[in-house]
């Protein structure tokens, strides 16, 4: 059961600013977001891990790769471009159907749009090939007519491009707006289709842009509605970027109630998937003992995984975490982390 209607994150938005918009008759239920909750220095703020792009908040990663023959594959990323210009944006509130006046966020049509495409399948897999020959001026009106059709992968990989600036002015407006497009597939594919990792990531990214807002535009900072989007997409979709973001924002008490058992929950189900950020945090919590029993040796071990596999250009603080723990333990906890180190290396 969604927990919301993605189409209403822009809606809500507009409404917020004071943006104009009509009531339909036909109402729809919404259930209430939850409560939320983030953890102190030395760690970061809530990270935007793989396959997002570096947002407001966020790091570098590995991208994610689409492939011609499979538009569910995974490897180097495409690029992507606006959709058709959409001046009407339907989605609904707590109450009724709402369709919003909202000013058209695509480029006007350009005649080379008209492009005989056979199928919007046959526009991404030109697309793919365009951006991957370094033809992104055509990549992008062809991920754009695709887009426009309610292509889920170019829709993402759209909002990717506009919120990197890859052949196109960034621009974190339009970039949210296509991300919005993409989470709104959930309505018809759900958590086993083959886009699900594209929707569950779009979901993210509208979360981390929830969290500080955008600038001169209608997304306002909204932390409660960032959080019901992290527990959404970490509870359906198990992201373990999702899974991160929910448990920082529950360790700080941003947004929410502050649950620190709860944030160590969401932290140990995306360490398991190798998620370095939450390997990190979950060890400097258990080693600590911070709002939790403390279990010096286990922390220890899961620091020095997630030290093992950071990028000592961008992740110094998980360096820095693990060696202080290291330094501030004791003989017996150390030997006794070596023991756990080897026994989580051996397949289960």
């Amino acid at each position: 059961m969604r927990i919301f209607d993605p189409p209403a994150l822009i809606l809500s938005a507009m409404a917020a600013s004071g943006a104009s918009f009509w009531l339909a008759p036909v109402a729809l239920a919404q259930s209430q977001p939850e409560p939320i909750a983030v953890v102190a220095s030395p760690l970061p703020s809530p990270v935007v891990a793989s396959p997002l792009p570096p947002l407001p908040i966020g790091r570098s990663a590995p991208e994610t790769t689409l492939t011609s023959a499979n538009s569910s594959g995974v490897g180097h990323p495409l690029a992507v471009v606006p959709a058709a210009p959409q001046s009407m944006l339907p989605a609904s509130t707590g109450d009724s159907d709402v369709v919003v006046t909202a000013p058209a966020y695509a480029p006007a049509l350009n005649p080379r749009l008209a492009e005989p495409f056979k199928s919007m399948r046959d526009a991404f897999t030109k697309a793919m090939k365009g951006y991957n020959a370094g033809d992104k001026a055509d990549a992008v009106r062809a991920f754009a007519y695709a887009a426009a059709q309610g292509h889920v992968m170019s829709c993402w990989k759209l909002a990717r491009m506009y919120a990197e600036g890859d052949g196109v002015q960034r621009d974190d407006l339009k970039a949210f707006e296509y991300f919005s497009r993409a989470a709104d597939a959930d309505t018809d594919e759900g958590s086993g289709s083959p886009n699900a990792r594209f929707i569950a990531n779009a979901y993210v990214a509208l979360g981390t842009y929830f969290l500080d807002g955008i600038p001169n535009t209608y997304v306002k900072a909204d932390p409660v509605r960032a959080r019901d989007l992290f527990k959404y997409a970490a509870s359906l979709f198990g992201d373990p970027d999702a899974q991160y973001n929910l448990a920082r924002m529950l360790a700080d008490g941003a947004g929410g109630p502050k649950d620190i058992r709860e944030a160590v929950r969401w932290l140990n189900l995306a360490a398991e998937k190798n998620h370095r950020p939450s390997q990190a945090l979950l060890g400097h919590i258990l080693f600590t003992g911070n709002g939790v029993p403390r279990q010096a040796a286990q922390g220890l071990m899961w620091l020095s995984l997630a030290r093992e596999g950071a990028d000592p250009a961008k992740d110094a603080w998980i360096t820095q975490l693990r060696d202080q723990a290291f330094a501030a333990a004791n003989e017996n906890e150390r030997q006794l982390s070596t023991l756990y180190l080897d026994q989580h290396s051996k397949p289960h």
